[in-house]
């Protein structure tokens, strides 16, 4: 195949790896984005003041994405027989639970509240010990969540346990519920005397997103670089070669040998190399020049 030819086909591979890397880092600008999004809604709404739950969710509607990790303050009362467990919840190292108890409020409507995680039990995978929320009137205050989608295994839990905080899948055993989300504790009043571990506010890491974005440009500037490196050498080594054509073509005197035909003589490679190595000397021409009249 001519050169030309292959140097197209060449810079069409890079164009398409150029292309295939400017996708995947359009990609990664944009979980960057959706992350710094997350970030700054946590950080906006985080530390609010809370408010009656009735400012942000009406009953039966679904939470707003923009009202997510808003504090709310409830007034009523716990439904401790109708309590769950949440498990596979990455808690202090291990696979541990949270603990979900239906709460009443004053209002009739019945929200549910995650009071926080427990650690798997020394025997067995069940907690040791469940805390029961306060009793009689309390007053609590959570941070607003949406419910979790339900696994996509299909995979349940046995009674009393559910595999993820999914709304739907809660009501199946606590009874209705407000289907829009949940809250995450944050206060009870009165204080229970004791209490499940807190879950830790959400990670404020980036992500690694825009790293990666800004590796997939630096390949395919990579890949162009590559390539011209390929054609540049190729070029390089076929003048070479057009160079060395060229010097055979004159064949120095002193790398004839005489053969065993008289009249008759070869090229000695060894004393060719040396001929064209060794710097040139006028008289030493002449005078091979003379020994081959003769």
């Amino acid at each position: 195949m001519p050169a030309a030819g292959r140097w197209a086909i060449y810079i069409g591979v890079a164009i398409l790896f150029a292309v295939a890397c400017g996708f995947l880092s359009h990609w990664q600008f944009s979980r960057n984005a959706e992350r710094s999004e997350q970030l700054q809604l946590v950080a906006d709404n985080y530390d609010a003041a809370p408010v009656a739950l009735g400012d942000l969710l009406a009953p039966g509607a679904e939470l707003a994405p923009q009202d997510e990790w808003r504090p709310v303050r409830m007034e009523g009362s716990y439904l401790a027989d109708e309590q769950l467990l949440v498990r596979n919840r990455a808690h202090g190292g291990s696979a541990a639970y949270e603990q979900l108890v239906p709460f009443r409020l004053d209002d009739g409507r019945v929200f549910l509240v995650d009071r926080g995680w427990l650690p798997p039990g020394n025997q067995q995978a069940a907690p040791d010990d469940i805390p029961a929320p306060p009793a009689g009137d309390v007053v609590v205050e959570v941070r607003l969540r949406p419910g979790e989608a339900a696994p996509s295994s299909g995979r349940s839990a046995e009674a009393g346990q559910v595999p993820t905080i999914n709304l739907g899948l809660v009501a199946e055993q606590t009874g209705p519920i407000e289907p829009g989300a949940y809250g995450l504790i944050m206060s009870e009043t009165p204080a229970p005397a004791s209490a499940p571990f807190t879950v830790d506010p959400p990670s404020d890491d980036p992500g690694p997103y825009l790293s990666y974005a800004v590796q997939w440009i630096l390949f395919a500037v990579m890949g162009f670089g590559f390539i011209g490196y390929v054609i540049v050498n190729e070029c390089k080594l076929r003048r070479e070669d057009a160079e060395d054509e060229d010097d055979l073509d004159v064949v120095p005197p002193a790398a004839l040998v005489q053969t065993a035909d008289a009249g008759r003589r070869r090229v000695d490679p060894v004393a060719l190399h040396r001929a064209r190595k060794r710097p040139r000397d006028r008289d030493a021409d002449d005078e091979d020049a003379l020994l081959d009249a003769r």
